[in-house]
């Protein structure tokens, strides 16, 4: 496109603000290979469902602003791929429902690195991903409203500062997926930075279309900067990066071949991680989609990530492909 969300088991390592990426029931929109949601309701990825135009230029203005106040020459670190550290935090119910493995954390982990390193296909965006600590709570209340509780959850267990990737897992009920903050969000609210995933969304985890653990990759794209591959339909300046076709309407099911902005070239970008449609049907992330999210790595988290001490070290190694 054109342009510039019981007992605790061991762990295993020892705001949503207000234009918050998040994931309600919405009809699907029909065609291609449905994976069982066309005509019927389907969970989105994020609740708001996407920001408005004003929203996304108000981004971008503090991005190129951020940006042009960092020039000049720039240091081996922030040159060097990232490592992102990720705190992960189960919120789960007293009877168990909810928790996860620590082999299903990992796996969910291995996912990210995957998606990020064009494991899958799409390029290698050089973020890798280093499972840094796994925490659990047992707490009926938050669990079964996590968003009324959010405040005061992540200010229990929010670790590091914004170079960590928080990742909460627990109950975001029937029509949300997910959630995350947006990287320049972090300045003005940083307790609330991070993304939450319903935990039947992890590999394996159960959730009808949804359980190959993309869902987080689909946040932890917001978190790095992305917007959806729909933003702004089909005009411009579309989602501010250049090779992602436009796309009037987020995907649904799996719509090979659909084409929703005529007058401009390509197909929707279906199988964007950024976009709506099944698991199964997701596989990549561009190279404008990489020059971004380095763009918002370098201008909101990277300074933090050569400052701040890491979470508690962890024996995993970098999980990627």
């Amino acid at each position: 496109m054109a342009g510039g969300a019981a007992a605790a088991s061991p762990a295993a390592a020892d705001a949503v603000v207000q234009h918050r990426a998040d994931c309600p029931p919405e009809v699907g929109h029909g065609g291609g290979h449905g994976g069982g949601h066309e005509g019927g309701e389907q969970p989105r990825r994020d609740s708001h469902g996407h920001l408005t135009a004003e929203e996304a230029a108000a981004y971008e203005r503090e991005l190129r602003d951020a940006l042009r106040d960092q020039q000049g020459p720039q240091t081996q670190d922030s040159q060097q791929e990232p490592t992102v550290a990720v705190a992960v935090h189960i919120v789960h119910a007293e009877d168990g429902t909810g928790d996860l493995a620590d082999s299903t954390v990992k796996d969910q982990i291995a996912v990210l690195g995957k998606a990020f390193g064009g494991g899958f296909s799409g390029v290698d965006t050089g973020f890798g991903f280093r499972l840094a600590e796994i925490d659990r709570t047992a707490n009926d209340a938050w669990f079964q409203d996590f968003q009324a509780h959010e405040s005061e959850i992540k200010a229990e267990l929010r670790q590091g500062g914004a170079a960590t990737l928080n990742l909460y897992i627990t109950n975001m009920g029937e029509g949300i997926l997910g959630q995350a903050t947006f990287p320049q969000d972090y300045e003005d609210d940083p307790q609330n930075d991070g993304v939450v995933v319903d935990y039947r969304t992890v590999p394996g985890g159960g959730r009808e279309g949804f359980d190959l653990g993309y869902t987080a990759v689909h946040e932890v794209g917001h978190w790095l900067g992305l917007f959806h591959t729909f933003q702004n339909g089909c005009t411009d300046p579309g989602d501010y990066v250049d090779d992602t076709p436009y796309e009037a309407e987020r995907s649904s099911g799996c719509p090979e071949g659909r084409d929703t902005c005529p007058d401009r070239p390509g197909d929707d970008p279906v199988h964007n991680f950024m976009d709506y449609s099944d698991d199964r049907c997701l596989n990549n992330f561009t190279a404008g989609q990489d020059r971004r999210m380095d763009e918002h790595w370098t201008a909101f988290r990277a300074e933090q990530a050569r400052d701040q001490q890491d979470p508690r070290q962890s024996p995993d190694p970098l999980l990627r492909r």
